[in-house]
């Protein structure tokens, strides 16, 4: 057995033991405590804390998510700590009601119930869950896919809620030579097994919150804010929404139909497909179409985003320009939502 070590973190007065040879992240969510994470794998900063005191060692992370000069300070990303002593930590960004009220990590052994192609290079995967029969999560969060066969994994969006207590839905985009795609074409078949592990993620809808909600998609970011809208549909939230979806060409929409039935049961929604290469191709009428970028549009659309919540999800370089237009617009960062996600690592 490893040795183990105090962890105390401030300015939220939480302690927690974890062994050297986990990393702080893994350790809390053993403990039942939700801190803020995204990637789990060192590529965004959503986990960045502050060592007041105490010996961490960081190990695999992107210098984009902590540069050189940060690490000097005392900054580390906690999904990539290991702590060898007793440590006190100042945590950087974190929700007061969803640190001890976070959905407990679960290992689910599901069955495979559809395999259904929504667009050329998107799937949608539903599960059903066996053991446990029910998999408990929030909506907008993220799971572990395991690899059969292997010890790896891959995480998907649940673009479900929990009142689909038999059924999960992902819906995934595949690349060529990934080993999730892989399984996608024709490999995995209805009825076979597949284990997952979650949930995860702070991409949820904050409870009480009234400002606008401004989702912001694009490809198979779709699944979160699907998994927001119908939630928020069932639920009959008040607040006014709006969804811009970022594709390509008219070929890469999709749940159009279903998008407009939620949207008649939300406060002043409005949905805009954006296509960055082509307008031309069979829409329906009542879509709201715009040529450009989706983060383009929404400038021309969103001249008040600061006074909105914006929830963020879709491929890297969307993520980045949504963030970059975000602060320009001076939106405070408590006011955006986002899991940052790492392609083709995720195939």
């Amino acid at each position: 057995m490893a040795d183990s070590h105090k962890i105390s973190f401030e300015p939220v007065n939480l302690e927690m033991d974890v062994h050297e040879d986990e990393n702080i992240l893994d350790a809390a969510f053993r403990h039942g405590i939700h801190l803020m994470h995204g990637c789990r794998e060192g590529r965004c900063s959503a986990c960045k804390s502050y060592v007041l005191d105490g010996e961490i060692q960081m190990e695999n992370y992107s210098t984009f998510a902590c540069n050189d000069a940060e690490v000097d300070e005392g900054f580390v990303l906690l999904c990539r700590s290991h702590a060898f002593s007793d440590c006190t930590i100042e945590l950087l960004n974190f929700d007061e009601d969803e640190l001890l009220g976070g959905v407990p990590i679960q290992d689910v052994r599901t069955r495979v119930v559809a395999v259904d192609p929504m667009t050329r290079d998107i799937v949608s995967l539903r599960l059903t869950p066996i053991e446990p029969e029910k998999f408990e999560f929030k909506p907008g969060q993220y799971a572990d896919l395991h690899i059969p066969g292997t010890e790896e994994h891959r995480s998907f969006s649940m673009a479900t809620t929990q009142s689909n207590t038999d059924e999960v839905e992902f819906l995934i985009k595949k690349y060529p030579g990934g080993k999730f795609s892989a399984l996608l074409d024709g490999r995995l078949a209805v009825g076979d097994e597949l284990s997952l592990t979650g949930p995860y993620g702070s991409f949820t809808l904050k409870e009480g919150h009234v400002l606008p909600v401004v989702c912001i998609g694009g490809g198979a970011g779709m699944a979160p804010i699907l998994s927001l809208l119908r939630h928020m549909n069932q639920s009959e939230n008040t607040r006014p929404v709006r969804f811009y979806y970022g594709a390509r060409t008219a070929d890469d929409l999709f749940y159009l139909d279903e998008i407009q039935q939620l949207g008649k049961g939300l406060t002043d929604f409005r949905f805009v497909a954006c296509l960055s290469e082509s307008a031309d191709g069979s829409v329906p009428g009542s879509v709201t179409v715009e040529q450009g970028m989706v983060t383009d549009v929404v400038a021309r659309h969103e001249a008040a985003i600061g006074k909105t919540e914006v929830y963020l999800c879709g491929p890297p370089p969307m993520v980045d320009a949504a963030l970059a237009l975000l602060d320009s617009s001076s939106v405070p960062k408590d006011q955006i939502f986002y899991d940052s996600f790492t392609s083709p690592l995720f195939s």
